[in-house]
């Protein structure tokens, strides 16, 4: 297989190709891990490559095939984010405080991965513990974006979106507590949807409070959809989990989408005041004029809560980092952010996090009350095209740092809070310095009703359709 060949497949058609034996998983491998060795270190995207691991689950995945067998991801390359374990690799967490730790065991997600059929290429860049919104961990590059290598890939899965724009995988894995998926789709022109709480397991893994969850990035709807028919369903031990699609979320791409009431949301929710940036702007502009042209009712959305109301989150995400089981001497080993977020963490009493917890819940209906509605809610992903490496760092005033994010992503965590399904898409591109500066991607972001992944992607299907995203000049 050559390169150009592979680099048009998407996750959907190598699955096919391999399935029909017209192409050998450890074919498809090959050409990932050479690609991933080549153009990796260029955008910060991994922190290790597994070419053995990779072999060998491309060989089982041929084996099965050939007995047989018919794998959703069959021969599909994906990378682990490195917030996840994978046997015998290493496992630092973006963290300078974790270098030199090796995993014992693979986290869940990792089998149900190699259980579709997918190969292991490697782990993916992620900033220290998924914290921050970009991909900036210390002793190691910066994790860019392809469209503009001066700009960062976003974050918390930066290396993730950097791989998959890159052209190195089809997908990758990927996971959302804040809008981590979303955030660097948005950056590198991909898909990302952050599905239902509950919709994927947690696996192995305390669910805490429910922000995040599991997916992919992806540069199709489709192959976000066929990871998401991988992921989605209760698994032994889950005590909760949302509804399931019965046809299957691929199958929901090709269901021709009712009549949508959609709210179009432009106001910053989390970050009161935050400047929005007229591109972004125009994005959800060419959002809703092709929603019209599709058939569907737009009106105006109202912010959902003060801005004030999102501190719940605040206290909940620092007592998280808080919770992170590290050594007392570490800790000069973190990063500033971290440190003071723990430090953060500290000030929060029991009663105080009992009731950011019962904040959440609060907010939560009132949310759906605010856009019953509304089927889906239309607004950009990001309040700025991708930011400048460093532009949102702060080590020397940590708390500046937190606030500079805020005001970057002022809608995606609301997602994340009322655990309801949000999509970012590539819908429109801008050139920031005239004609001859690169083209950035600008993310549009589709909420939806909890439970409502199946809309969600069949009305981003139909918009792929009629408004087909480019990819990177590499």
């Amino acid at each position: 297989m050559r390169v150009d060949e592979y680099c048009e497949l998407t996750a959907v058609e190598i699955a096919r190709e391999v399935n029909a034996g017209a192409v050998s998983a450890v074919e498809v491998a090959e050409v990932a891990l050479a690609l991933a060795a080549e153009r990796g270190p260029r955008y910060g995207a991994f922190t290790c490559l597994a070419p053995e691991r990779a072999l060998a689950d491309a060989r089982r995945t041929d084996a099965r095939v050939a007995a047989g067998e018919r794998l959703p991801l069959a021969g599909v390359p994906c990378p682990i984010k490195d917030l996840n374990s994978v046997a015998g690799l290493p496992w630092e967490a973006g963290s300078a405080a974790m270098r030199g730790n090796v995993a014992d065991a693979d986290d869940p997600i990792v089998g149900w991965f190699g259980d579709a059929g997918s190969s292991m290429i490697g782990k993916t860049a992620t900033p220290e513990f998924g914290l921050p919104c970009y991909t900036e961990p210390d002793g190691r590059p910066p994790a860019v974006t392809p469209w503009d290598p001066t700009r960062s890939a976003g974050g918390s899965s930066g290396g993730a979106a950097a791989a998959v724009a890159a052209g190195i995988a089809p997908s990758a894995h990927a996971s959302d507590g804040g809008g981590s998926i979303r955030i660097p789709a948005s950056a590198c022109g991909l898909v990302g949807l952050k599905a239902s709480r509950g919709l994927i397991s947690s696996g192995a893994r305390p669910p805490g409070p429910g922000l995040g969850t599991d997916g992919v990035v992806s540069r199709t709807v489709r192959d976000t959809a066929l990871a998401l028919d991988v992921l989605a369903g209760p698994r032994p031990g889950d005590t909760y989990w949302a509804p399931i699609e019965p046809g299957g979320y691929l199958a929901a791409c090709d269901r021709p989408a009712k009549r949508l009431r959609i709210g179009l949301l432009t106001t910053p929710v989390i970050a009161a005041g935050a400047e929005v940036h007229p591109a972004c702007l125009d994005g959800v502009a060419r959002a809703a004029l092709l929603l019209e042209g599709l058939g569907h009712e737009l009106t105006e959305a109202p912010v959902a809560f003060a801005a004030e109301r999102w501190d719940a989150f605040r206290s909940v995400w620092a007592v998280g980092a808080l919770s992170i089981p590290l050594p007392p001497e570490a800790d000069l080993a973190l990063t500033p952010l971290t440190r003071w977020l723990r430090a953060s963490g500290t000030k929060v009493s029991g009663l105080e996090y009992a009731g950011a917890l019962a904040a959440i819940q609060l907010l939560t209906g009132e949310v759906a009350r605010t856009w019953a509605d509304f089927d889906v809610i239309l607004s950009p992903t990001l309040a700025q095209p991708p930011a400048s490496v460093g532009a949102l760092r702060d080590d020397a005033d940590p708390s500046a740092d937190f606030e500079a994010q805020t005001r970057f992503t002022p809608w995606t965590s609301v997602f994340n809070l009322t655990g309801r399904p949000a999509i970012s898409l590539p819908l429109h591109t801008v050139r920031l310095d005239g004609p001859n500066s690169p083209e950035l991607p600008i993310g549009v972001m589709l909420g939806g009703r909890f439970g409502a992944e199946s809309v969600l992607l069949g009305l981003a299907a139909a918009l792929e359709a009629v408004a087909p995203w480019g990819r990177p000049v590499l």
